[in-house]
């Protein structure tokens, strides 16, 4: 990745109701085929900790650039924080959603700024899954600005506060994503690990039943982080 593109005047960029930004074209299309190629496949749908075994040369190599402080600390300067690079970061990886996911939230308090790189070369024509910046926890559709569809070399990135409420409109099924949390400490790091490592065990042995209590939720289901 190139940082400088992160730093572009065309990019989305606000600082309220909460600092977020939107860059688009951060990836070369010519690596779109190797990319999917060296992709994680899950048993379960949802985010799971990024394990290099799992993924391809690559796929590795974009998580470590990144990961890398160059990038953090590019992102933490559109979004108002200096030496973001210093922070522990997580990475998580999703290759696909079910409809329990994308309820609105803020993030945790242990979470600082967190990024999305979507890596999805096409999206159908749905509102589902699409990315929205919101102005309350009880409006799905009371959004800061348009809906950000999840379309190959865009990140997305925003500074973790009380207000900042995000979500999307239920999904299911292929929804590829790499998700960078830089967080407060390295204990809340190993914590969400452990706890991600949980989940996936979950959801390799109940999916079916995780599919099914999410299937029918609200458009508007929120939780505060």
């Amino acid at each position: 990745m190139d940082e400088r593109k992160l730093l572009r005047e065309d990019n989305l960029l606000r600082s309220e109701p909460f600092a977020f930004m939107v860059a688009q074209g951060q990836l070369p299309a010519s690596s779109a085929n190797a990319l999917a190629r060296d992709f994680p496949h899950y048993a379960g749908a949802g985010f799971f900790p990024w394990d290099p075994a799992e993924c391809g040369p690559e796929l590795n190599r974009l998580v470590e650039e990144l990961a890398s402080p160059r990038i953090a600390n590019a992102i933490g300067a559109r979004l108002g924080l200096a030496d973001l690079g210093k922070s522990p970061s997580l990475v998580t990886i999703c290759r696909s959603l079910n409809k329990r996911h994308g309820t609105i939230h803020t993030d945790s308090k242990s979470k600082i700024v967190t990024a999305l790189l979507y890596l999805n070369e096409q999206w159908p024509d749905t509102d589902g899954g699409c990315l929205r910046f919101l102005r309350r926890i009880d409006d799905i559709d009371d959004m800061v600005v348009p809906q950000v569809r999840p379309l190959f070399g865009t990140l997305a990135a925003f500074r973790r506060s009380d207000n900042s409420f995000h979500g999307h409109l239920p999904y299911e099924g292929e929804r590829r994503v790499i998700q960078i949390a830089w967080l407060t400490s390295e204990e809340e790091k190993q914590r969400k690990t452990r706890r991600g490592r949980l989940s996936r065990l979950f959801k390799k042995l109940f999916g079916r039943l995780d599919r099914r209590l999410g299937a029918g939720r609200d458009r508007n289901a929120a939780h505060r982080d």
